[in-house]
């Protein structure tokens, strides 16, 4: 088992400095930083296998594609998806939902039917049905919160109706750090008849998540948010389903044969894959889950929930601060106001003394129209941050807030 330090050491960008201080990197929840492994493997693909998959006879073509395809079968392994060709890659996770919503869309969404999402999600699971619903002249509904952050399941029970399609949630709040209930959320879709898509892209880099458990119709999550490269994202699908869905683009690998008159489309998961994808994106994710299984979730929870708690206890200190989230379960994201100052202020200050947080509405525009406030901000930590970087934030905002009040 590495030690924190050897960790730490496995990630290039730690041991640079901002602004001539070591670098405080607390902005995770935006994008996690890259192993050497992942950025080894990337390296490799265009030093060594450069060329195009699926198409070539060629002995680069032939471990091009060996590799991606590897990197699918790990994916799958990961999630615990039933079969490889489940799992479809994308260009993140809002690529995912967008295919869902024109391919689910286009052939099951009429005039009345509605669609089910909630209070705290992601603008990239907002907007894409509000787009749905205006065209089909469909009905968007939310799921309330209450003022810890939570959802109020008993108000998703009233919501739910025989007209209900799909639920579309998080399954892990980027701004508040909620973990919503997941599994009960699902089975409550499901005895309504309705499918589910869960947005787990605040989940998978911080917890085992299993589709044959979960048994969610669709799971959605971006690489760069699992240690993994930009650009990169993973629509899981159950296969059936899948199936049942028109192609989402149109364009190579997509398709079986071609004429002018018709075209027969592929089979999963080509289908869903027109054109060239992002394969060095593809193989570093492969990497970035070969990383990921070597640390252990056993270790990233621990360390994980001994920073939430010794972050919330420590800010909690602050006089003026106020935490927005206060949710039993929560991740490890600490989302926070000071009164009279504004989250912008405060995170140009940090800056300066070389600690990355996130302010403003982390794409969460509603939420923080519940909440009555513009913005947050945001600290958001991975295994490999420390108390001592704790202590560190702590002292800087101290520092900043005696310079802005």
């Amino acid at each position: 088992m590495k030690t924190l330090k050897e960790i730490r050491n496995d990630f290039p960008i730690l041991s640079r400095e901002v602004n001539g201080k070591p670098l405080v990197y607390l902005d995770n929840g935006a994008t996690t930083q890259k192993p050497q492994i992942v950025i080894d493997a990337i390296s490799k693909y265009y030093d060594n296998e450069n060329s195009n998959i699926h198409r070539g006879v060629h002995l680069l073509s032939q471990e091009a594609t060996t590799a991606y395809e590897e990197a699918r079968v790990k994916i799958q392994q990961f999630i615990n998806a039933k079969h490889s060709h489940e799992v479809i890659f994308t260009s993140g996770t809002t690529g995912s939902i967008n295919l869902i919503s024109s391919s689910f869309g286009k052939k099951h969404i009429q005039k009345g039917d509605e669609i089910i999402i909630t209070a705290m999600e992601h603008h990239s699971n907002i907007v894409p049905w509000q787009m749905l619903c205006e065209e089909k002249e469909a009905i968007l509904k939310v799921i309330p919160i209450n003022k810890k952050g939570e959802l109020i399941v008993e108000e998703f029970k009233k919501l739910i109706t025989e007209k209900t399609k799909l639920v579309s949630f998080t399954h892990t709040s980027n701004s508040l750090g909620t973990i919503n209930p997941t599994e009960e959320i699902i089975k409550i879709a499901h005895a309504n008849n309705a499918l589910v898509l869960v947005d787990g892209a605040q989940a998978i880099g911080h917890d085992r998540v299993d589709m044959q458990k979960l048994d969610a119709d669709f799971f959605v999550f971006s690489g760069h948010k699992l240690f993994g490269p930009t650009g990169t994202g993973i629509l899981f699908g159950k296969e059936e389903l899948l199936n049942d869905l028109p192609p989402y683009q149109g364009g190579g690998d997509m398709i079986k044969t071609v004429t002018f008159e018709k075209t027969t489309y592929n089979e999963l998961p080509h289908k869903f894959e027109a054109g060239t994808p992002n394969i060095a994106g593809g193989i570093g994710i492969g990497a970035a889950i070969d990383y990921v299984n070597s640390i252990g979730f056993e270790f990233i929870k621990k360390q994980e929930k001994e920073l939430l708690h010794y972050a919330t206890q420590e800010l909690r200190k602050i006089n003026g601060l106020k935490i927005i989230g206060e949710a039993e379960h929560k991740t490890s994201v600490i989302s926070f106001v000071v009164d009279g100052v504004h989250p912008f202020d405060i995170g140009v200050i940090l800056d300066k003394l070389g600690i990355a947080i996130r302010t403003g509405h982390h794409c969460t525009q509603p939420l923080m129209d519940f909440f009555e406030i513009p913005g947050t901000a945001r600290a958001s930590f991975s295994f490999y941050n420390t108390k001592e970087e704790v202590d560190i934030l702590i002292s800087g905002l101290n520092r900043a807030l005696g310079m802005l009040l």
